[in-house]
């Protein structure tokens, strides 16, 4: 039985703690599906198809050939079990990097977990060198001209400087 994982989240951009996210997810499920939330109301920095795109992009420099392969990106607009479900995600994925993520993740967890038992929440701590980075300050960051190189993934740093640069 192939175990599969749901990971969700707006990806934008995708950071370094997402990558550490998305590892440790790997070492769990045979499959990780990344599920990019998409919102009408919202304007994302980049586009569905550009995430897609800087995901695999990161995946490729950063894990081995079996381990990109093993990634599928899709995008959701509905309830996060309701995707994970259709997926055949018997796992979602929450990367946690304080109190303050704990608490609202264990609301989230406990609402899915009535809405659909069998899919389970996995909580995966962030490493301690990425625990700090958040896709919020990045973009505030790269919008202020800052260097933003430790904090995304190689093939996201130009891309992201090219696209705040642009915007000023």
């Amino acid at each position: 039985m192939t175990r599969i994982a749901l990971y969700p989240g707006s990806f934008d951009p995708v950071t370094n703690g997402h990558m550490d996210i998305l590892r440790q997810s790997l070492a769990l499920a045979d499959r990780v599906v990344v599920a990019i939330g998409i919102h009408p109301g919202k304007a994302p920095l980049f586009s569905f198809e550009e995430r897609v795109d800087l995901i695999h992009a990161s995946a490729r420099a950063e894990f081995s050939e079996d381990e990109a392969s093993r990634i599928e990106v899709i995008a959701f607009s509905d309830l996060v079990v309701d995707t994970a479900r259709n997926q055949g995600a018997a796992y979602l994925v929450r990367g946690l990097r304080d109190g303050t993520d704990l608490d609202y993740e264990m609301q989230m967890a406990g609402m899915n977990g009535t809405l659909e038992p069998d899919i389970k929440t996995v909580f995966l701590p962030a490493s301690p060198s990425v625990r700090h980075i958040t896709a919020t300050l990045v973009r505030q960051i790269a919008k202020m001209g800052g260097e933003i190189s430790a904090f995304v993934p190689e093939p996201v740093a130009e891309p992201l400087r090219q696209r705040t640069n642009s915007d000023s």
